[in-house]
């Protein structure tokens, strides 16, 4: 296969994979409605991520807070992980990002590419256990991995390959963003 082939083939499959099914269609409304409900509440939408999802989680509350005027946060300050991951452990860092910051209307959003990230899982508890209003997850690679299976709202993107994984989960996130400035909500 040639270069031009292998290129044409993988953006193909990556354009496949970010046009969801209809159960997708579905939940990306109603994570569109979660978040205009959030507004109306004033409550907040906490997004988390680890590496390329981290900067999926900054572009999204930022345009979120700008673009659609939701109180939206992410915690990618190196002094807070650092200092969470320090004292509590990196497992736990997002999980006490939670218990200190997030409030029970509050919505949290996770994005993990393999759904297996202690970290995450760990959000995810805490989450339920401070009685979070709703719990997206962001996953992809096998169907049922543990995060996808925690999460009140379960996106997942059928690939093993992290690009698409990511690629994916940011276009159906700022998707969601556009959706709420183009009916007027914000």
């Amino acid at each position: 296969m040639s270069e031009k082939e292998k290129i044409k083939n993988y953006l193909e499959t990556l354009c496949s994979r970010i046009f969801p099914d209809e159960k997708t269609f579905n939940k990306i409304i109603n994570i569109k409605d979660v978040i205009i409900k959030a507004k109306k509440t004033n409550s907040r939408v906490l997004i988390f991520g680890n590496g390329g999802s981290a900067a999926i989680a900054s572009h999204v509350s930022v345009d979120l807070t700008k673009n659609v005027k939701v109180k939206a946060i992410n915690f990618n300050e190196a002094d807070l992980i650092t200092c969470f991951s320090n004292d509590y452990g990196y497992e736990k860092w997002i999980e006490k990002a939670i218990e200190f910051y997030a409030d029970k209307g509050d919505i949290v959003i996770l994005i993990s590419s393999s759904g297996k990230s202690k970290n995450m899982l760990n959000a995810c508890r805490a989450a339920k256990r401070k009685k979070i209003s709703k719990i997206i997850t962001l996953t992809g690679d096998k169907k049922n991995n543990p995060l996808s299976k925690l999460g009140d709202i379960n996106l997942w993107v059928d690939s093993n390959i992290y690009n698409h994984i990511e690629n994916t989960h940011q276009i159906w996130l700022l998707s969601i963003c556009d959706l709420i400035k183009l009916n007027k909500i914000s």
